[in-house]
């Protein structure tokens, strides 16, 4: 295992482009693939990537929204602090690299933006105390745990199918959480992958070439100790520094947080999540000074995305309008039958991910042939769109566009990790068919 991850990484950091450079790399591959194998011209194919430019413009303001208030309540106090006694449980970089995966892990699983942050904040929490173990490999485990985001509590797409109005509303209905992320197979996939990951990323701990890193580089603007507000402030001031202010918004925002659980029960979609992780960022962070100031930091961290969401969109409208997506996923429906279904609906939504990595917006692609062909061969609606889900999250450990927000706070790029994110691939892809097959 030391010997194929150091292959590996070495493979990685000579080939592996930037992630701006590798969506446009895609770009052009889908349009060349467009032009072989749809009825598209040149013409068409450019238009259909001009047209496709800013029709996600909705699911990325929600996307961002995940990542930023994700980011701002880990960073808030309690969670820092938290943090650092959790990473006083570690005393070898073996112990390490377990634990941030294990809290990567439960981190995705309840919210994809904050695994994304948590993870990488507890991986520097780590590096400050053992500066032995192997940084690329420390935040690489951090960022495997987000193998099981699609299966979790911020899943877009078992979110989108439990909200009221989704576009497959016709021809599925609502289906709850109850039938998705809460389902016994689902929870079976989860709880092997809690299992085998951190088992995986220990394997992969080599001293040969392991790449350690100053602690003094890890210290960040949000370990100084806030300076106490000054005593002669002015009207703005005080306001900005008022945590009767924090505290009277925060608690209404939990108010309707606490109406919506009464009267919807445990159905969450996008908004309510993006509002119980808003308000209560709110309420930790104890004034509005020390929130906004999170909130400029968690910015920054989403520019990555920000910048790239455009070019994937228009990525998907070639996929989407040339035929592409249809040819992919119909070619593994043409292989199907009702056991095998969940298992191809999986991969092809893992290679659609290479193009559309947005759970979301590949689900509008997928969806209507999945669900059609899966109806036909009598597999559950609900079975479908977690196998849809979980290929979507399989393959982002090897596609960079999710990691942005973790290898920025971690100051590394994308090919120190992709090395060792690879088998991670690997084993996860294992575990989740199998599942599907099986369970």
């Amino acid at each position: 295992m030391k010997t194929l991850t150091d292959f590996s990484t070495r493979i990685m950091q000579r080939y592996l482009p930037d992630p701006f450079l590798f969506v446009i790399i895609l770009t052009f591959v889908v349009f060349v693939m467009g032009l072989l194998l749809t009825p598209s011209t040149p013409v068409d194919m450019v238009v259909h990537w001009g047209e496709g430019f800013w029709d996600l413009l909705e699911f990325a303001m929600q996307m961002v929204l995940v990542l930023v208030t994700g980011y701002v309540l880990a960073s808030s106090r309690i969670f820092k602090e938290g943090l650092r006694k959790l990473a006083g449980l570690a005393s070898t970089p073996g112990q390490a690299i377990v634990i941030v995966t294990l809290v990567g892990l439960l981190a995705s699983w309840i919210n994809w933006g904050f695994g994304l942050v948590i993870g990488a904040l507890f991986a520097k929490a780590l590096a400050r105390r053992i500066t032995t173990v192997d940084y690329r490999l420390l935040i690489a485990s951090a960022y495997s745990g987000f193998i099981v985001w699609h299966g979790g509590l911020a899943g877009s797409i078992p979110l989108t199918v439990a909200t009221e109005g989704h576009f497959s509303e016709d021809i599925i209905g609502i289906i709850p959480t109850s039938e998705t992320i809460f389902a016994p197979f689902n929870l079976i996939i989860v709880a092997s992958l809690f299992i085998t990951v951190p088992v995986l990323n220990r394997m992969m701990m080599s001293s040969k070439d392991a790449v350690t890193v100053d602690p003094s580089l890890l210290k960040d603007s949000a370990d100084v100790k806030e300076s106490p507000p000054k005593a002669d402030q002015t009207p703005a001031e005080r306001l900005e520094n008022s945590m009767v202010l924090s505290m009277v918004t925060g608690l209404l925002g939990l108010s309707f947080i606490l109406y919506y659980l009464i009267t919807a029960g445990f159905n969450l979609n996008l908004n309510i999540v993006n509002f119980i992780f808003l308000f209560l960022g709110i309420l930790f962070h104890a004034t509005p000074k020390n929130y906004l100031a999170s909130v400029a930091e968690a910015v920054k961290n989403a520019g990555g995305i920000i910048i790239q969401f455009p070019f994937y969109a228009g990525i998907m409208g070639m996929m989407v309008a040339s035929g592409l997506a249809v040819e992919f996923s119909s070619w593994f429906v043409s292989l199907s039958n009702e056991m095998t279904f969940p298992l191809f609906a999986f991969l092809s939504a893992g290679i659609v991910n290479f193009f559309v990595p947005s759970g979301g917006g590949q689900w509008a692609v997928q969806a209507p042939i999945m669900l059609a062909a899966g109806q036909e061969l009598g597999v559950s609606a609900a079975r479908t769109s977690m196998a849809v889900a979980w290929g979507d999250a399989w393959t982002n450990m090897i596609q960079p566009f999710w990691a942005l927000p973790a290898l920025a706070i971690a100051g590394l790029n994308a090919r120190d990790i992709m090395g060792f994110c690879i088998w991670v691939l690997f084993l996860s892809g294992a575990v989740i068919g199998l599942g599907l097959l099986f369970i």
